[in-house]
Formats: structure tokens, sequence, C-alpha cells
């Protein structure tokens, strides 16, 4: 389940990416969704950089809940 997970996240990383580079490239304004879906991508690897190292210095092992 978690390989599916970070497969979505990273196409929905890369369309929100791409698509931004392409407004930005043609002068148009973003889209309201893309620039929620945006925020939402960021603050879960903000999320992720700083809670995983967390998890990680309490000595919690994560890999037995991945495989």
């Amino acid at each position: 389940m978690l390989h599916f997970t970070l497969l979505v996240y990273g196409l929905l990383l890369s369309f929100v990416l791409a698509s931004a580079g392409r407004n930005r490239r043609e002068g148009r304004d973003h889209a309201p969704m893309l620039v929620y879906a945006g925020y939402v991508l960021c603050g879960l690897s903000a999320g992720a950089a700083v809670g995983l190292p967390l998890i990680a210095s309490m000595g919690v092992d994560l890999m037995p809940l991945v495989a």
C-alpha cells in the first residue's frame, strides 16, 4: 500500500510542477486547484522532512510496517 501511495504522490507532484512551469512559461495564471494541490504537497513534504527524523531519533523501526 505504501508503494502505491508513493507512486500517486510522485505522479501528482510531477503533474503540479510541470503545470506550474508551463503556466509560468506561457505567462498565464495558475488555476486555484493547482495552487491548493501544490500547498498540500509542500506541507506533506515538509511534514515528512520533520517527522521522519524525529521518529528515527525515538528508535521506532518503521521497516516492519512497510514489509
